[in-house]
C-alpha cells in the first residue's frame, strides 16, 4: 500500500488508526508532534527532567500498546499526557514524596523574573506553588483530568483537590498579572 500525502498531512486521528493496526512511522509521527507537550507536562507537574524523559517514553510506548482506544476525542497529545500524569502519579505515590509538602516562603514569588519584554515563565511560577497547588493545577488544567480523577489518583478529598486548584490558580493569576511599567529614566539629567 503506498501512502499518497506525506505523514506530517495527516491528522492524529488517521496516524493513531494506522498505528494501531501496526504502523511505527506512523506512531512515530505522533511522538514527534506530541512530545514536548508531554514533557512539558510533567515538569510542570514537578518532575525532573530526567524523571519526565523516561515517564513521557514510558506512556508513549503504552499509548502505541492502546493506540486502539484513541477515538479523537481531543487531542492526541492530551491523551497521551493523561497517560504520563498517571504514570508519574503511580511513581510519587510509591516513593511517598508527596507526603513531605512543605510550604512555600514569598521569597521565591520575588525571584520571578520577567524577560525584557515583559514576559513570564509560567514554569517558575508554577514551582513557586506549593507542591499539592502545583500538582492539582497541572492535572486540572495541563493534563486535562476533572477534579475527582485528581482525588483519586493522589488519594484527596474532592473538596481539598478543588481547594489547591482554586488557591494554585489565584496565585498565577495575581503573581502573573502584568505589573504596570516603571520608568527608570532619569529625567532630572
Amino acid at each position: 500500500m503506498t501512502r499518497k500525502q506525506p505523514l506530517s498531512a495527516l491528522h492524529d486521528v488517521e496516524l493513531a488508526a494506522l498505528a494501531a493496526a501496526g504502523g511505527r512511522h506512523e506512531f512515530g509521527e505522533l511522538v514527534r508532534r506530541h512530545s514536548s507537550f508531554v514533557r512539558a507536562l510533567l515538569r510542570r507537574m514537578g518532575a525532573q527532567y530526567s524523571v519526565a524523559d523516561d515517564i513521557a517514553q514510558d506512556a508513549f510506548m503504552r499509548a502505541y500498546e492502546k493506540c486502539v482506544d484513541y477515538r479523537g476525542q481531543g487531542s492526541f497529545g492530551s491523551w497521551v499526557g493523561r497517560i504520563a500524569a498517571r504514570l508519574y502519579l503511580r511513581q510519587i505515590k510509591y516513593e511517598a514524596r508527596y507526603t513531605d509538602i512543605e510550604p512555600v516562603s514569598d521569597d521565591v514569588w520575588h525571584s520571578l523574573e520577567l524577560d525584557p519584554i515583559g514576559r513570564f515563565d509560567l514554569d517558575k511560577a508554577l514551582n513557586a506553588l506549593s507542591e499539592p497547588e502545583r500538582m492539582c493545577v497541572s492535572l486540572c488544567h495541563g493534563a486535562g483530568l476533572t477534579h475527582e480523577e485528581i482525588g483519586e489518583s493522589l488519594n484527596l478529598p474532592l473538596g481539598t483537590v478543588k481547594s489547591h486548584v482554586k488557591r494554585g490558580l489565584e496565585k498565577l493569576r495575581s503573581r502573573l498579572r502584568p505589573q504596570p511599567f516603571a520608568d527608570t529614566r532619569l529625567d532630572h539629567v
